[in-house]
């Protein structure tokens, strides 16, 4: 499952993400050294990562899992929905839609196995 945003100018969209992360007004992602994001409440955090992609006009956002587990279908669908309804709410007028495929995407997905 693979996360597309489309917007006009999606590496500024990457950098406000990050910067809104930075400053506190969103406080439950975060990201790490790589700029891959995760949910950070602690029923959520770390289980997965979301890795970005940008390319012209999209923002692309792979689903990355912990090493050697394989991936649970509400940690998909969580992560999925919960990074759409960040950007919905903090950008809605930065993207003109944001969408998230119902199955992995190779790449940008990289996990273990089928979501179970």
């Amino acid at each position: 499952m693979a996360i597309t945003v489309e917007t006009s100018k999606p590496a500024q969209l990457l950098a406000a993400i990050k910067k809104a992360i930075d400053d506190g007004q969103i406080d439950t992602w975060g990201y790490d050294k790589d700029g891959d994001f995760t949910h950070t409440p602690e029923q959520w955090s770390k289980k997965a990562w979301l890795r970005p992609v940008i390319q012209n006009g999209v923002l692309q956002l792979g689903l990355f899992g912990q090493k050697d587990v394989v991936m649970k279908k509400i940690i998909y669908g969580v992560y999925h929905g919960r990074f759409i309804e960040m950007l919905v709410t903090h950008f809605g007028d930065s993207l003109l839609s944001a969408t998230a495929s119902a199955t992995k995407v190779a790449p940008p997905d990289n996990f273990t196995g089928t979501p179970v």
